[in-house]
C-alpha cells in the first residue's frame, strides 16, 4: 500500500515538506510506503471550465506535471496535501492545481482516505484546513484526522522541527491513516463491496 502526498509549497525543502516527511517516516514504520509530489515553483493554470478533459486528466497537464500527478493517484491508496498558509489560506498554486485535479479526475480518489495538512508561522491554519478538506468530502473520500488538527507552525525552513505538538500531530494521522488503509485492504479481502453511489441527478435552482 502506498500514500502519495502533494507540497502544495515552491519550496521543495520547507515546513510543509518537513511535515510531510515526518508522516512519511512514521507511515514506513506502519509498513505503508510513501511519496512526496512537489508542485514546485513553475507556473500552475487555473481550470477554466474548458470541458476537454481527458482519461489522462487535463488537458493542459502536460505543462505543469498534474497529469503525471494524477497518473500516480490512480496507483495510491490515500493522499496527503499539504499547503503553506498565504494570507490565512492554502496557496493559490495548490488551489489551482486541485481544481484542475479533481474536476478532471474525481472518480481517480473516491473511496480511498485523504488527509489534508497545512503550516503557517501563526495564523490561518484552521481555515487552510478546512479548505483543503472540501476536495474530500465532494469525492466520496473517507477523511483521516489527527489529535489536533494536521497543522505545523515554522517560518524559515526548518523552523517546523521544533513544533513538537505539530510533529506529534503528523505522526498521529500517520497513525490513523495506515489504520484506515490497513481496514480497507482488510474489507477488500472480506470481499465487502464499495458502497454504490448515485450519479447525474445536478438540480439548479436560479433564487
Amino acid at each position: 500500500m502506498k500514500v502519495l502526498m502533494l507540497n502544495g509549497s515552491p519550496k521543495p525543502k520547507g515546513n510543509t515538506a518537513l511535515a510531510l516527511e515526518e508522516i512519511g517516516k512514521q507511515l514506513e514504520r506502519e509498513g505503508i510506503a510513501y511519496e512526496i509530489f512537489q508542485i514546485g515553483g513553475g507556473a500552475i493554470r487555473d481550470c477554466i471550465g474548458c470541458g476537454q478533459c481527458t482519461d489522462a486528466g487535463c488537458v493542459f497537464g502536460a505543462d505543469d506535471g498534474l497529469n503525471a500527478f494524477i497518473a500516480k493517484a490512480k496507483e495510491a491508496d490515500g493522499f496527503v496535501f499539504g499547503t503553506p498558509v498565504y494570507y490565512a489560506h492554502p496557496s493559490g498554486r495548490i488551489l489551482s492545481f486541485l481544481d484542475r485535479v479533481f474536476y478532471s479526475s474525481s472518480e481517480v480518489f473516491a473511496h480511498k482516505p485523504g488527509a489534508a495538512v497545512a503550516v503557517a508561522r501563526r495564523g490561518g491554519t484552521t481555515a487552510s484546513f478546512d479548505v483543503l478538506n472540501k476536495y474530500f468530502g465532494i469525492s466520496s473520500m473517507p477523511v483521516a484526522g489527527s489529535t489536533y488538527w494536521n497543522i505545523a507552525h515554522g517560518c524559515t525552513p526548518g523552523e517546523a522541527a521544533m513544533d513538537e505538538e505539530g510533529l506529534r500531530t503528523m505522526r498521529n494521522l500517520a497513525r490513523n491513516m495506515a489504520w484506515m488503509l490497513k481496514c480497507f485492504e482488510a474489507g477488500k479481502q472480506a470481499g465487502v463491496s464499495l458502497p454504490e453511489t448515485e450519479r447525474g441527478a445536478m438540480t439548479n435552482f436560479i433564487r
